[in-house]
């Protein structure tokens, strides 16, 4: 039995990808009523403009990130509460800020033992518990992610007020260079980008098998209604996965600051200015509610 297509999916199509009314009916017919489905058929169709990202969760809060002294170890946490009165509070961001560092010295496995973690003579969970009293408003670790550099330095980043954070891991080879300004100011560059335009992974070799196979499967589609012969085909999909990568693997993305080079060439300009190797390793990124 065929799923019948409301007026309020289409407008949400319509929302997430900026494309055409009848064309979002189109696409939920031939996607039986599946929205990331549908979103594929835009795409293939060559209509989806752009895929927007909706939060998922409604609730008010912070990110926080802790990077230690030494730049070798840090943890991304995302702390909600009910209102933005309290989650833009500093005393409340101050807390978020003491859970990931917790979270960094400590690597629980999870949120439940992340909250049985020694905390201030106490555990996390009871402090959690006395800052749900002072503020008067419930309040709950939503996730967190730790990252370290064993041969380098971590350098994070916090944007629009802790709605938005992000930890990145560098390798080097020489101690000092975490302290080189050029490094520093390059490591504080990458941690922005990665806020402002959401790489799906550093390397290209780190971009999940999935996620490839799945853009895969929409150019192979574009290819095949391009209208040009299969021998084009390969060099089609090829050429739209190639852009892909430059457009959402972190070292080979344009430079927001100067798009006349890419992360990664700006990163071998550093090296040389640092007479080391520096490399971009990994990186973890929270969008507040996602």
């Amino acid at each position: 039995m065929a799923v019948k297509i409301t007026a309020a999916m289409v407008k949400q199509l319509r929302e997430m990808t900026d494309s055409p009314m009848m064309e979002c009916k189109k696409a939920l017919v031939e996607a039986d009523g599946d929205l990331e489905k549908a979103v594929d058929v835009l795409r293939t169709m060559g209509v989806a403009k752009a895929v927007k990202r909706a939060g998922r969760d409604t609730n008010e809060g912070t990110v926080a990130a802790y990077v230690s002294e030494d730049g070798k170890t840090g943890a991304m946490l995302e702390l909600t509460c009910e209102t933005d009165f309290v989650g833009s509070n500093p005393k409340f961001v101050a807390f978020a800020e003491a859970v990931a560092k917790v979270a960094a010295e400590n690597k629980p496995a999870d949120v439940d033992a992340l909250l049985a973690c020694p905390m201030n003579g106490g555990t996390v969970q009871s402090e959690l518990t006395e800052n749900i009293h002072v503020f008067g408003e419930n309040q709950k670790i939503a996730r967190f992610q730790t990252i370290d550099a064993q041969d380098g330095a971590l350098a994070s980043y916090i944007h629009l007020g802790g709605k938005l954070g992000d930890i990145v891991s560098f390798s080097f080879a020489k101690p000092e260079t975490a302290q080189n300004e050029d490094f520093k100011a390059f490591a504080h560059d990458v941690a922005m980008q990665v806020a402002a335009s959401a790489p799906v992974s550093a390397r290209r070799e780190d971009v999940p098998a999935d996620v490839v196979e799945h853009e895969k499967s929409i150019y192979t589609a574009q290819a095949k209604e391009s209208g040009r012969p299969e021998k084009f085909w390969d060099g089609i999909i090829k050429g739209r996965l190639n852009k892909f990568y430059k457009e959402n693997v972190l070292t080979e993305q344009e430079f927001i600051k100067n798009p006349e080079t890419t992360i990664s060439k700006l990163g071998d300009e550093v090296s040389k200015k640092a007479d080391d190797k520096i490399e971009i390793v990994s990186f973890v990124r929270f969008n507040f509610g996602e």
